[in-house]
């Protein structure tokens, strides 16, 4: 790869960074657990002798679209900022919705790779599946009330 294609990659992520702010992380995070849950998936139908193409297909369209709901969050927070500008408040660079879709996916898949490596016959202390279980509900139970603490 040329520098001028480096130096155009590197501007193109760290505006994209930039714009983010505190979604970039979560949606790297999202990226390597979906990638592990994949490879685990995988093992497990594996090991039960249930590994097939069609189901490896869609196992990445369901991860793409994952990330198509994350995107679909984002919008959902760009449509609040620019409101939320027309009205006089300065709401730019949160992103309330995308994160919090980013983080309940992330939980999911966190579910599931427990699950995947549990079938494994890997043993899973009960408190790790249970904290996993209660952030998902918080998440979810926040997402619902609007993120309000009162």
């Amino acid at each position: 790869m040329n520098n001028t294609v480096k130096m155009v990659v590197a501007a193109i992520f760290a505006a994209t960074g930039a714009y983010f702010r505190e979604l970039l992380g979560p949606i790297l995070v999202l990226v390597a657990v979906m990638l592990l849950d994949y490879i685990s998936g995988m093992a497990r139908a594996w090991a039960e002798k249930d590994l097939s193409s069609r189901m490896g297909v869609l196992g990445i369209v369901k991860k793409l679209l994952y990330l198509v709901a994350v995107a679909v969050a984002v919008v959902v927070d760009w449509v609040i900022q620019t409101a939320a500008a027309k009205a006089g408040i300065n709401a730019v660079g949160v992103h309330f919705v995308g994160l919090l879709v980013a983080i309940w996916l992330i939980l999911n898949e966190c579910i599931s790779i427990l699950e995947n490596v549990s079938a494994l016959g890997v043993p899973i202390p009960a408190f790790l599946q249970t904290i996993i279980e209660r952030l998902r509900q918080t998440t979810e139970t926040e997402a619902e009330e609007g993120g309000s603490h009162e």
